[in-house]
């Protein structure tokens, strides 16, 4: 994934933060490895949500910035394990605290679609 450079052009640091972790599964791909160092597997159950390229793609990006380790064992089959940097480490407090926001807000940001209504049909 492309990122902005901002060590060339300053910017707003809350602009720089968000270009890490934007986009949809980003931030719940890292608030799950806070605890601890898990499987593509393993991710991916806890996030029924999400597709096997999503995740791969996302995993990438986050490697690629430096905020997730990959680690690969050569064994066979091989066996891949992700953990959080030292740089995504430092992120807990940001995850934690979006995590505490959406817990106290969770109703009013209900991801359910809204209730169907219908509409009776006019007797001829």
């Amino acid at each position: 994934m492309k990122r902005r450079n901002f060590a060339r052009r300053p910017g707003c640091s809350v602009e720089a933060t968000l270009d890490l972790i934007d986009g949809k599964w980003k931030g719940v791909i890292l608030y799950h490895l806070q605890s601890g160092t898990q499987r593509f597997g393993e991710l991916r159950r806890r996030m029924p949500g999400i597709t096997q390229r999503m995740l791969t793609k996302q995993l990438r990006a986050l490697e690629e910035d430096r905020l997730v380790i990959r680690k690969v064992y050569a064994e066979v089959p091989p066996r891949v394990e992700y953990c959080l940097s030292e740089l995504g480490e430092s992120l807990r407090p940001v995850i934690d605290i979006l995590k505490a926001w959406g817990e106290s807000h969770q109703e009013r940001l209900s991801c359910a679609p809204p209730p169907v209504v219908v509409k009776k049909k006019r007797a001829a």
